[in-house]
């Protein structure tokens, strides 16, 4: 089950996401090695990214990318418009569990970049970071952009993540000048077994079976790290034709190492013969 699913408190006006994530979120951590707080800190972000790309209306994707000087340097997420992910963490060091995230980041900077395919054209902008974690600072980032109050619970293993997201919307006082609190209150009981245990259907009745919540299609989510040959062959042409017949010589092929899919890419002297050839 890879799939986000809509729903709406048609009596409040509060509108909410649900993510499970399981053979997908596998595939995204698969032989990376990464630690349970390197790992919690990538799904957190994976699952953000996600909720905010939900909402594209045009083709193209939206990237999350911190980089900083502290223990993990190097962080990204990208989710297309049609729901295709993939991303990956550079880390260095021992991160603890109680670590604050200036203290993970460093000096490093949350930006947003937003890719229409339509116009060929990238919107950026800064995520302040909230030092308490990346939870908050996306709650803040969401009350600010998008002027929504939102709630956020996040829950991750080596086998599923499950995320659920809840916003008031401007009308919502309007409805029911309580409505904000009680869904709120609720939706803090959750535990981290139900979040990665239950489906949005059964989750939600079990949170807010006296309320009346509307759930629309869910939305399927797909692990997509397309190797791009093309861009790998550019690196050794900018390497130049001297320099790569001598890496060629020494190690008997010239290996690239694909860090976002992970994967590696080896190129042997008839690929080296064509690139060059190619470029005169």
């Amino acid at each position: 089950m890879n799939i986000q699913t809509r729903f709406l408190f048609k009596d409040l006006n509060v509108r909410g996401q649900h993510l499970s994530l399981n053979d997908t979120w596998q595939a995204m951590i698969q032989d990376r090695g990464y630690s349970a707080p390197v790992r919690k800190l990538f799904a957190e972000l994976t699952a953000l990214t996600i909720f905010l790309a939900s909402g594209m209306k045009h083709q193209g994707k939206l990237t999350f990318q911190i980089q900083g000087d502290g223990a993990v340097s190097l962080l990204l997420v990208e989710v297309t418009n049609d729901l295709k992910i993939r991303g990956m963490v550079r880390s260095k060091g021992v991160i603890k569990a109680n670590d604050c995230l200036d203290k993970i980041l460093g000096e490093g900077q949350i930006v947003a970049t937003l890719y229409n395919a339509q116009t060929d054209h990238s919107f950026q902008s800064l995520v302040p970071k909230n030092s308490a974690g990346l939870i908050q600072t996306f709650e803040d980032y969401f009350s600010q952009s998008e002027q929504l109050d939102s709630k956020l619970w996040i829950s991750s293993t080596q086998e599923n993540l499950s995320a659920m997201l809840l916003q008031k919307m401007p009308e919502t006082d309007g409805c029911n000048a309580e409505g904000w609190h009680t869904v709120g209150v609720l939706a803090s009981t959750v535990t981290n077994e139900e979040l990665n245990g239950l489906n949005a259907e059964s989750l939600l009745g079990r949170l807010f079976h006296e309320e009346n919540v509307q759930l629309f299609s869910p939305e399927k989510l797909h692990y997509e790290c397309t190797q791009n040959r093309d861009k790998f062959e550019k690196i050794i042409l900018n390497l130049g034709e001297q320099d790569a017949r001598k890496l060629l010589e020494e190690q008997g092929e010239i290996a690239i190492h694909n860090e976002i899919c992970n994967e590696h890419l080896f190129f042997d002297k008839e690929d080296i013969n064509r690139i060059f050839t190619m470029e005169k």
